[in-house]
């Protein structure tokens, strides 16, 4: 290993200091993000991890779901991972993080009131950024079939002969 390996290398207890930072979710390396209370990574290669984390927890805000971990919302917005998308996202990003640090937060993640986030969203909610990242998770993340289950809805029904012989039609409270 280079000198300069080890100092991109992580140790474990970097790893672990990083991970109790003052209420944030993510733990953000030099081309990573994980999340602190549940086994999942991902890798970025345009994009800033720490403005990939910001973009999961914009996503979590934009579409709440206490059900879904920050894994399916890290799914949904890996795909702004690119080098086409990266300006815009960078500076996206870099606009949250302006609005955090005028109401006296050092960015977007470290604010720690969900409610104080989506007032900067709704502040920003007609840009071009906030409406390529919010159209983008409706697909991104409802899409993932894995968090069907967790809305309780089953999938196509075609396959399956349809609604109406599967208890579409069952009226009983009248």
């Amino acid at each position: 290993m280079t000198s300069q390996e080890k100092q991109k290398a992580m140790t474990r207890r970097q790893l672990l200091s990083r991970s109790v930072a003052a209420g944030t979710a993510f733990i953000v390396g030099t081309s990573f993000i994980a999340g602190i209370d549940a086994a999942w990574a991902m890798s970025t290669t345009a994009i800033k991890p720490a403005s990939m984390a910001t973009l999961v927890q914009m996503a979590r805000d934009i579409y709440p779901h206490d059900r879904l971990a920050d894994e399916y919302y890290a799914i949904a917005v890996k795909a702004y991972d690119t080098a086409e998308a990266a300006s815009d996202i960078e500076a996206g990003v870099a606009a949250l993080n302006a609005a955090a640090r005028d109401k006296g937060h050092a960015s977007y993640l470290d604010m720690g009131w969900e409610r104080d986030r989506v007032e900067i969203l709704r502040a920003m909610e007609g840009s071009a950024f906030f409406q390529k990242v919010r159209g983008g998770l409706v697909t991104g993340l409802y899409n993932q079939k894995a968090i069907w289950p967790l809305f309780g809805y089953e999938g196509e029904s075609f396959s399956k002969g349809g609604y109406i012989e599967r208890g579409f039609d069952d009226i009983n409270w009248l």
